[in-house]
């Protein structure tokens, strides 16, 4: 008797600590009532910070570094060609460049302004002038805003192999 009291006892206190906001179905997360549709690797909510906190990993990282990471922030500007990659805001004055992990998946092209959660590996990386003016021919910039880049730059980088996009 007392074994099957330990049993029920022990299901109910495992039933109660189950997370109740978060909700899956077939390619869609429901988090605190936010629908979140999925690109790449399935991934949870759990754990994203903020863009803004990113900053202050990112300043301290050289060339060459990494960390494992999930950021949740604003699309600034995606791939217009295919969605093969895309901008996000981390502060008033710093943007991340996602790219997605063996072009494995995209992201559609009208997410800008959408918050999405990325999952995956930060670094800092320098962006070649080519590499720079490819991007701003993506993003479907003018060719006077192309002619303009002529150095390399110093930016962040994240390879995400999951994406959530807010619905």
């Amino acid at each position: 008797m007392k074994s099957i009291t330990l049993v029920i006892i022990c299901v109910l206190m495992l039933n109660s600590c189950k997370n109740k906001t978060h909700e899956s179905t077939e390619n869609q997360v429901k988090v605190e009532n936010i629908e979140y549709a999925t690109f790449g690797k399935e991934i949870i909510t759990n754990d994203a910070i903020a863009g803004n906190s990113m900053v202050a990993h990112y300043k301290t990282m050289n060339a060459g570094d990494s960390i494992n990471s999930k950021i949740i922030a604003e699309v600034n500007e995606v791939c217009q060609a295919k969605g093969c990659w895309m901008r996000l805001k981390l502060d008033d004055e710093n943007e991340v460049m996602v790219k997605f992990k063996d072009y494995g998946f995209f992201v559609p092209k009208d997410i800008k302004g959408k918050n999405v959660i990325v999952n995956g590996k930060a670094f800092v990386e320098e962006v070649s002038v080519d590499e720079q003016r490819h991007y701003a021919e993506d993003a479907g910039k003018s060719a006077e805003e192309i002619a303009s880049i002529t150095e390399p730059k110093r930016t962040y980088t994240f390879e995400a192999d999951g994406v959530l996009v807010a619905q």
